[in-house]
């Protein structure tokens, strides 16, 4: 059974937008408005290959709770919240997990084997620590914001000899963007293998 659910196990990967001192929220909000890197993040965690498929979205509780309702439903998306304390799945929400790898045993079951193409992680920080540690982990998408913000949630540090920026990436604007004021560049980090070296 263990063998089967290896190779039903979705690829992993991060997505978030993170200032130069490594902050990602401010009082449960983003500090920074930039609704164009915001459709860009939409639009990768709600792609899929097929109709029919969809993304499942991993969120922490605090991160689920600093978000507006009028962000759901999110098209081909299934959520999961992480919680130790909360007893009854949230709103918009479809699953509730103690942990992280319970999360990610969901899509890598039935009935979600079939459906589900890739686990998003969507924050915050312990979510994240966690994730970029998972072997299923593949990918980090990271939008560089270029300016300096007051944050009180941060990304964790991880390594960029393990996680390596991709010069190009399909689907991700290569260019420096500015928007606000504000200077930004999506990026993709991809987790070296063995092939890679």
């Amino acid at each position: 059974m263990e063998n089967r659910l290896e190779e039903r196990r979705k690829p992993v990967r991060l997505i978030a937008a993170v200032c130069r001192n490594n902050g990602i929220g401010k009082d449960g909000t983003l500090p920074w408005s930039l609704p164009s890197e915001f459709q860009y993040f939409l639009n990768t965690i709600t792609r899929v290959s097929r109709p029919g498929n969809v993304n499942l979205m991993i969120w922490g509780r605090l991160c689920w709770f600093s978000h507006p309702d009028d962000l759901f439903p999110l098209p081909n998306s299934l959520h999961v919240v992480l919680s130790k304390t909360l007893t009854s799945v949230p709103n918009h929400a479809q699953f509730l997990c103690g942990d992280f790898e319970s999360a990610v045993r969901l899509a890598a079951l039935p009935p979600l084997a079939d459906i589900i193409e890739t686990i998003w992680v969507l924050g915050g920080t312990k979510v994240y620590e966690e994730a970029l540690k998972h072997p299923c982990c593949d990918l980090l998408y990271f939008t560089d914001v270029m300016a300096d913000f007051d944050c009180d949630v941060f990304f964790p540090d991880f390594d960029r000899e393990l996680f390596r920026v991709q010069e190009e990436f399909p689907d991700v604007p290569s260019e420096v963007q500015e928007e606000n004021g504000i200077k930004f560049k999506c990026q993709v980090f991809k987790r070296v293998t063995m092939e890679d070296q």
